[in-house]
């Protein structure tokens, strides 16, 4: 009778063992990523389930992508998944990544640095690149005057107000939150002190920022960036063009590349060769250097400087003697055979 009786319930026990052993496969099984400890893999917005399944295969960290399917679908995981770049371990089971995908656990951010001198423009085609984001969406924010007057700025565009740093960003963050962040980081280091002195120097801080991403764009030489700001404040005292090249540059739509005369003669008001007084706007988000160094200029009498073919300048007080340094930098280049350029003020 109990020989009669298992043989029964044997179908049964063979049955419940391959469902007991189809679902560890499916969920609690360990997935091996053979040689490599660990994975990232990026789950952007819009992404449907079955996308997201192909890329986890795609990256070699699921050992059987039906098997994750199904589990998924079975647990109802399937259209709750959280955008973020994700780091899986080696060993991870079905169950674990759907449920780090749910719940976002396993986003770590991406260290993003955004360096001095650059355009919004190219901020958001760094940010693109690292981060995912839209970067139409991200530029439209930067020139949007009611974003900026969230964000405490007052004017048309935060050009300028995007701090130059490393960030950590998470994939698909929110434009919003990453300029937020950018401004903030540029309060906090720049932001009481820029209120404070701008008025000291007769100059609103806009225009302080204004004229420090010209700094930014002359100054290879931190020790001469509160020089070349001074040289820049005695031609505004004096009603003198500030015949800077980086307001040309920031004019070039295939810069940046050498200034020839022709670019001079472009009519804009950002042209300082054209027109005195500062551009309109910053022409690019100076670093920190360069906004302290243009909050305490040089006191000096230099209103020239060029190039001494050293990644410095020389700088002079007339006009002769500025010819002199230029033409001295001119043999110097010819010797070196330097590139050529038109930094030369």
């Amino acid at each position: 009778m109990k020989r009669h009786h298992f043989l029964r319930v044997l179908p049964l026990l063979v049955v419940l063992f391959l469902i007991g052993s189809l679902a560890y496969q499916a969920f609690l099984a360990p997935n091996r990523f053979r040689g490599r400890t660990e994975i990232p893999v990026k789950v952007s917005r819009g992404s449907t389930f079955r996308e997201i399944a192909d890329s986890l295969e795609a990256a070699g960290i699921l050992e059987n992508k039906t098997l994750f399917q199904h589990a998924g679908r079975l647990l109802g995981w399937t259209k709750t998944m959280k955008v973020g770049r994700y780091v899986f371990k080696d060993g991870i089971s079905n169950y674990e990544i759907l449920s780090s995908l749910r719940t976002g656990r396993s986003i770590v951010p991406s260290s993003v640095t955004i360096p001095e001198g650059l355009t919004s423009k190219q901020i958001a085609r760094i940010l693109a690149r690292d981060v995912g984001i839209d970067s139409t969406l991200f530029l439209h924010l930067v020139n949007d005057s009611l974003f900026s007057c969230q964000l405490g700025i007052d004017g048309a565009s935060l050009e300028g107000y995007l701090m130059p740093d490393t960030y950590q960003f998470y994939w698909q963050m929110a434009e919003q939150e990453i300029i937020r962040s950018m401004v903030q980081q540029f309060q906090k280091v720049c932001g009481d002190t820029l209120a404070r002195r701008a008025p000291e120097l007769g100059l609103t801080p806009r225009e302080i920022l204004t004229l420090a991403s010209i700094v930014e764009g002359e100054a290879l030489v931190d020790s001469e960036r509160a020089m070349i700001a001074g040289v820049f404040f005695n031609r505004l005292k004096r009603g003198m063009k500030l015949e800077a090249d980086p307001t040309i540059q920031y004019l070039l739509g295939d810069g940046p590349r050498r200034v020839f005369y022709r670019d001079l003669l472009i009519d804009s008001p950002y042209n300082t060769y054209l027109y005195p007084g500062l551009p309109p706007t910053p022409i690019s988000n100076p670093g920190k250097k360069s906004i302290l160094a243009t909050l305490n200029p040089g006191n000096h009498e230099f209103l020239y400087f060029v190039s001494d073919g050293a990644g410095g300048h020389i700088f002079s007080t007339t006009y002769e003697g500025h010819q002199k340094a230029v033409q001295r930098y001119r043999k110097l280049r010819e010797m070196a055979e330097l590139p050529a350029d038109s930094t030369s003020h």
